[in-house]
């Protein structure tokens, strides 16, 4: 990613958050068409997991992959996440939380 030009990674950025907004809209909307309002803010509350970013230094680093790296994003979280899925109390937020990962471990490729 090194070789990228400010323009690309602000690009790439943008397409990064939009899709933290938009797979759990989707998701809501296929899988818990009934509620899926409630279903979609309580996917979207699941972002704060990235305040973990905050114990980081620096912040945030377009170079780092964020999944393994910080606390709630590594790989025993991500395991309690996906057994979430199981749960039914808890899906929605292991749903959240398993997108989220999932997308933020597109920028490690």
């Amino acid at each position: 990613m090194a070789l990228l030009t400010f323009e690309s990674r602000l690009i790439a950025f943008l397409i990064h958050i939009v899709l933290h907004l938009l797979l759990p809209l989707v998701i809501a909307r296929l899988f818990f068409s009934d509620r899926w309002k409630r279903a979609w803010l309580i996917m979207l509350a699941t972002m704060l997991v990235d305040l973990d970013h905050l114990a980081a230094d620096p912040i945030f680093d377009p170079e780092r992959c964020s999944v393994g790296f910080h606390l709630l994003h590594s790989w025993p979280a991500v395991g309690v996440y996906v057994a979430a899925l199981f749960v039914p109390w808890v899906r929605l937020i292991g749903a959240g939380l398993v997108v989220h990962m999932g997308l933020d471990g597109l920028d490690c490729l």
